[in-house]
């Protein structure tokens, strides 16, 4: 099998793409996803890591470092789960939205009011859905509302009452509290339970089985565990590890999913398709270039919902403009990048057993770097092949 190797140039109609057998890609990227990731879990940054390299065609290379848990457990593979904390922003509620303003059902710049009249306070009126989805609403970022109250309804009416902190549109704060009133939308206007609605018009369609909010006990031995948390009797696993989300039913358009390697791999797929993913289409490709082009440059450089490459976050400093993705709390993160046809996922469960451990973040960049330079040197080495080593 040959891989073409990715390139901006080749995509704007440059030279015919030098091609490598995937055989000599994949043994170059696992050996330095291996380097990296068993160092990682050396330096106790996590217990396991699950790491999947590919491009529009599929999977070029998987790689599973370390074991599910601290304690004797297998190694991580590809039918591991791992809580996708934040991941599930980007992964659920905004493939639903992004569905739903295609349809012409949900408009971006419509008051979050039109579809929530309940959302009420001081400035709210003035919100629209589009503030939400890059964090410029003016809500603050967290509050620790499992403090307060752990009945789900309570939560939610907290969330849903929770007062700006600043006028829309005039600062960003990545917000999970911004991100439940869009899951809300979602669920007014399709009519539709949050988890029902994306089983049904994404999950589903692109064969994700192990995508899913609340796992049965059955997959349990499966699935990596996260925190040690007293409150909810110890190490969690199959269970949401954000708080709110958990207290709210596992449940939420912030937190809750539940994912494998694979198959945000196949969610990554589709993106790279522009939004196809053999017979089946999820959205149009317009729609994944307005949903992954940064909005507002003075305020940050977040899309709607994605984030983008910014020289300091988790993409590193070798992805292209054109490449978007996002974090999640518990050590996951996903980055796409159209221009190199190329997909990044890393899955850990850096937060087992406890959240202080902040080692995630270098590994990330470091990941994604290595990642890109193993890439950028065989495609050189492969053009100078093809060229007789000429210069």
């Amino acid at each position: 099998a040959l891989l073409t190797l990715p390139h901006p140039a080749y995509a704007q109609g440059g030279p015919s793409a030098p091609t490598v057998s995937s055989a000599t890609v994949g043994r170059a990227l696992s050996d330095t996803l291996r380097l990296v990731l068993d160092a990682a879990v050396r330096d106790h940054a996590f217990p396991g890591a699950y790491a999947v390299v590919g491009n529009h065609a599929g999977i070029v290379v998987v790689y599973g470092a370390g074991h599910l848990d601290w304690d004797p457990s297998p190694r991580p593979d590809a039918p591991a789960m791992w809580d996708l904390a934040s991941l599930t922003k980007v992964v659920g509620m905004t493939s639903a939205m992004m569905q739903l303003v295609e349809q012409g059902k949900v408009s971006l710049d419509a008051p979050v009011q039109r579809y929530l009249p309940e959302w009420t306070g001081p400035h709210k009126a003035e919100v629209t859905v589009r503030e939400l989805l890059t964090h410029t609403s003016g809500l603050p970022a967290f509050r620790a509302y499992d403090r307060i109250t752990t009945n789900g309804d309570s939560i939610a009416k907290l969330m849903m009452a929770e007062p700006l902190e600043a006028l829309p549109g005039t600062r960003f704060v990545y917000s999970d509290i911004g991100a439940y009133p869009a899951g809300k939308i979602v669920e007014r206007v399709s009519g539709e339970r949050l988890d029902r609605y994306l089983a049904a018009h994404v999950f589903g369609p692109l064969g994700m089985h192990d995508t899913m909010y609340n796992p049965p006990d059955s997959l349990r031995p499966r699935i990596a565990p996260t925190e040690v948390d007293p409150r909810r009797g110890g190490k969690l696993r199959g269970k949401v590890h954000d708080e709110r989300a958990y207290y709210l039913g596992g449940i939420s358009a912030h937190a809750g999913l539940f994912s494998s390697g694979y198959d945000l791999a196949r969610f990554a797929e589709m993106y790279l398709n522009g939004g196809a993913l053999g017979p089946v289409r999820v959205v149009r490709r317009q729609t994944i270039i307005a949903f992954t082009t940064v909005q507002d440059r003075a305020l940050s450089n977040r899309a709607l919902g994605w984030e983008k490459p910014n020289g300091t976050n988790s993409a590193g400093h070798l992805m292209s403009p054109a490449a978007f993705g996002h974090t999640g709390f518990t050590g996951t993160s996903i980055w796409i990048d159209p221009a190199q046809d190329l997909f990044i996922v890393l899955l850990t469960n850096r937060v087992d057993p406890t959240r202080a451990n902040s080692k995630i973040g270098p590994v990330r960049i470091e990941v994604a770097d290595a990642v890109e330079t193993v890439l950028d040197r065989v495609e050189r080495a492969a053009a100078v092949q093809s060229t007789g080593g000429s210069h």
